[in-house]
Protein backbone atom coordinates (compact mmCIF):
# COMPACT_ATOMS: atom_id res chain seq x y z
CA UNK A 1 0.00 0.00 0.00
CA UNK A 2 1.61 3.40 -1.02
CA UNK A 3 0.07 5.97 1.46
CA UNK A 4 -0.55 9.52 -0.60
CA UNK A 5 0.82 12.80 1.18
CA UNK A 6 -0.53 15.88 1.69
CA UNK A 7 -0.01 17.93 -1.89
CA UNK A 8 -0.05 14.56 -3.49
CA UNK A 9 -2.40 14.91 -6.61
CA UNK A 10 -5.39 11.89 -6.55
CA UNK A 11 -5.76 9.53 -9.10
CA UNK A 12 -8.73 10.65 -11.34
CA UNK A 13 -11.66 7.45 -11.00
CA UNK A 14 -14.81 6.80 -13.02
CA UNK A 15 -17.06 4.55 -10.71
CA UNK A 16 -20.19 3.94 -10.54
CA UNK A 17 -22.71 5.84 -7.66
CA UNK A 18 -25.77 4.05 -5.51
CA UNK A 19 -27.47 5.22 -8.71
CA UNK A 20 -25.88 3.25 -11.61
CA UNK A 21 -24.29 6.76 -12.52
CA UNK A 22 -20.83 6.97 -13.52
CA UNK A 23 -18.89 9.79 -11.62
CA UNK A 24 -15.53 11.18 -11.86
CA UNK A 25 -13.31 12.69 -9.62
CA UNK A 26 -12.84 15.46 -12.35
CA UNK A 27 -16.58 16.41 -12.20
CA UNK A 28 -15.76 17.45 -8.69
CA UNK A 29 -13.09 20.59 -9.91
CA UNK A 30 -13.52 23.60 -8.48
CA UNK A 31 -14.62 22.15 -4.98
CA UNK A 32 -13.11 20.72 -2.18
CA UNK A 33 -13.74 16.79 -1.04
CA UNK A 34 -13.54 14.68 1.32
CA UNK A 35 -13.26 11.11 0.13
CA UNK A 36 -13.51 8.59 2.22
CA UNK A 37 -12.83 4.38 2.30
CA UNK A 38 -15.11 1.99 4.31
CA UNK A 39 -14.93 -1.90 4.26
CA UNK A 40 -18.68 -2.67 4.01
CA UNK A 41 -21.59 -0.92 3.99
CA UNK A 42 -24.15 -1.34 6.81
CA UNK A 43 -22.22 -3.08 9.18
CA UNK A 44 -21.99 -0.89 12.50
CA UNK A 45 -18.29 0.73 12.10
CA UNK A 46 -19.31 1.67 8.58
CA UNK A 47 -22.80 2.96 9.39
CA UNK A 48 -21.54 5.07 12.14
CA UNK A 49 -19.06 6.47 10.06
CA UNK A 50 -21.88 6.95 7.39
CA UNK A 51 -24.16 8.58 9.61
CA UNK A 52 -21.87 10.83 11.38
CA UNK A 53 -20.95 12.25 7.72
CA UNK A 54 -24.42 12.45 6.88
CA UNK A 55 -25.41 14.48 10.14
CA UNK A 56 -22.47 16.98 9.17
CA UNK A 57 -22.71 17.34 5.77
CA UNK A 58 -24.79 20.80 5.99
CA UNK A 59 -21.92 21.62 8.15
CA UNK A 60 -19.08 20.63 5.17
CA UNK A 61 -21.25 22.02 2.35
CA UNK A 62 -21.25 25.53 4.08
CA UNK A 63 -17.37 24.84 4.01
CA UNK A 64 -17.72 24.06 0.52
CA UNK A 65 -17.11 20.91 1.18
CA UNK A 66 -19.12 17.38 -0.51
CA UNK A 67 -18.45 14.08 0.41
CA UNK A 68 -17.85 10.77 -1.19
CA UNK A 69 -17.64 7.40 0.62
CA UNK A 70 -16.40 4.59 -1.42
CA UNK A 71 -16.15 1.13 -0.77
CA UNK A 72 -16.23 -3.02 -2.80
CA UNK A 73 -20.06 -2.86 -2.72
CA UNK A 74 -22.16 -3.55 -5.82
CA UNK A 75 -24.22 -0.07 -6.49
CA UNK A 76 -27.60 -2.04 -5.56
CA UNK A 77 -25.81 -2.85 -1.72
CA UNK A 78 -24.91 1.08 -1.87
CA UNK A 79 -28.73 2.34 -2.77
CA UNK A 80 -29.86 0.03 -0.15
CA UNK A 81 -27.63 1.33 2.69
CA UNK A 82 -28.38 5.07 1.20
CA UNK A 83 -32.25 4.39 1.44
CA UNK A 84 -31.95 3.00 5.06
CA UNK A 85 -30.05 5.47 6.21
CA UNK A 86 -31.34 8.57 4.17
CA UNK A 87 -27.64 9.38 3.78
CA UNK A 88 -27.87 11.69 0.80
CA UNK A 89 -24.44 11.64 -0.69
CA UNK A 90 -22.61 9.82 -2.89
CA UNK A 91 -21.61 6.26 -2.49
CA UNK A 92 -19.16 4.60 -4.91
CA UNK A 93 -18.90 0.82 -5.88
CA UNK A 94 -14.77 -0.21 -6.37
CA UNK A 95 -15.54 -3.22 -6.54
CA UNK A 96 -12.03 -4.37 -8.25
CA UNK A 97 -10.20 -2.56 -5.03
CA UNK A 98 -8.29 -0.02 -8.29
CA UNK A 99 -8.68 2.87 -6.38
CA UNK A 100 -8.52 2.29 -3.32
CA UNK A 101 -5.10 0.77 -3.61
CA UNK A 102 -4.47 4.18 -5.81
CA UNK A 103 -5.23 5.84 -2.96
CA UNK A 104 -3.80 3.86 -0.01
CA UNK A 105 -6.54 2.55 1.35
CA UNK A 106 -6.28 -1.14 0.40
CA UNK A 107 -3.88 -3.17 2.46
CA UNK A 108 -2.70 -6.14 4.85
CA UNK A 109 -4.89 -6.60 7.74
CA UNK A 110 -5.39 -8.96 10.57
CA UNK A 111 -8.12 -10.15 12.41
CA UNK A 112 -8.06 -12.58 15.47
CA UNK A 113 -4.89 -13.20 14.30
CA UNK A 114 -5.27 -14.15 10.56
CA UNK A 115 -3.63 -11.76 8.31
CA UNK A 116 -5.54 -11.01 4.72
CA UNK A 117 -6.15 -8.05 2.32
CA UNK A 118 -9.21 -5.50 2.37
CA UNK A 119 -9.95 -2.16 2.49
CA UNK A 120 -7.74 0.10 5.39
CA UNK A 121 -10.29 2.26 6.89
CA UNK A 122 -9.43 5.82 5.60
CA UNK A 123 -10.29 9.45 4.60
CA UNK A 124 -8.85 12.66 2.41
CA UNK A 125 -9.46 15.95 2.00
CA UNK A 126 -8.69 17.15 -1.67
CA UNK A 127 -8.07 20.87 -2.70
CA UNK A 128 -10.28 21.93 -5.68
CA UNK A 129 -7.69 20.93 -8.10
CA UNK A 130 -7.63 17.48 -6.53
CA UNK A 131 -5.00 17.62 -4.28
CA UNK A 132 -4.52 16.19 -1.40
CA UNK A 133 -4.85 18.62 1.58
CA UNK A 134 -5.01 15.99 4.68
CA UNK A 135 -5.03 12.26 5.21
CA UNK A 136 -5.91 9.69 7.76
CA UNK A 137 -5.28 5.91 7.32
CA UNK A 138 -6.86 3.82 9.73
CA UNK A 139 -9.17 6.20 10.53
CA UNK A 140 -12.15 5.40 13.28
CA UNK A 141 -15.84 5.92 12.23
CA UNK A 142 -16.29 8.42 15.05
CA UNK A 143 -13.38 10.45 13.88
CA UNK A 144 -13.98 11.03 10.37
CA UNK A 145 -15.74 13.89 10.60
CA UNK A 146 -14.29 15.88 13.51
CA UNK A 147 -10.85 15.41 11.77
CA UNK A 148 -11.75 16.59 8.49
CA UNK A 149 -13.56 20.02 10.19
CA UNK A 150 -10.33 20.14 12.18
CA UNK A 151 -8.29 20.67 9.44
CA UNK A 152 -10.48 22.62 7.23
CA UNK A 153 -10.82 25.42 10.81
CA UNK A 154 -6.91 25.27 10.63
CA UNK A 155 -6.60 25.61 6.92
Amino acid sequence: MTELNTGDKAANFALKDQNEKEVNLKDYRGKKILVYFYPKADTPGCTKQACSVRDARAELADLGVDVIGISPDAPGKQKKFDDKYDLGFTLLSDQDNKVAKAYGAWGEKSMYGKKYEGIIRSALLLDEEGKVMQTWYKVSPKDTVSKALKALEEE
